[in-house]
């Protein structure tokens, strides 16, 4: 099975930029539709985006569409999420998930791998 590590979350203002990434390692990478899903204090987790086993096809949560974007490099084994314009309402824990059935899915329930999140916090 894929295991999944994020890294990239930090404390930033609104209207800034952090970029997150998501490294893979065992599995074949390429076979998984990787998800981003966020978590809030007192929230449950929710979709944010996530892109097909070949890269071709993303998907996003209004709130994030034309601020973020998501894209894989299966060479490196690598999953990003660039997120520009950021908000206050964006803080959360960002978690990155691996799917391993065949279409992009919004649901958490069926990822099957997660890594242990990175924390993102948006001051205003």
């Amino acid at each position: 099975q894929v295991q999944l590590v994020e890294s990239g979350g930090g404390l930033v203002q609104a209207g800034g930029s952090l970029r997150l990434s998501c490294a893979a390692s065992g599995g074949t990478f390429s076979s998984y539709v990787i998800g981003w899903f966020r978590q809030a204090p007192g929230k449950e987790r929710e979709f944010v985006a996530a892109i097909s086993r070949s890269g071709g096809s993303t998907y996003y949560t209004d709130s994030v569409k034309g601020r973020f974007t998501i894209a894989r490099d299966n060479a490196k084994n690598t999953v990003t999420l660039q997120m520009n314009s950021l908000k206050p309402e964006d803080t959360a824990v960002f978690y990155c998930a691996a799917n391993s059935r065949i279409g992009i899915n919004i649901i958490a329930g069926r990822y099957d791998n997660w890594g242990q999140g990175t924390q993102v916090t948006v001051s205003s």
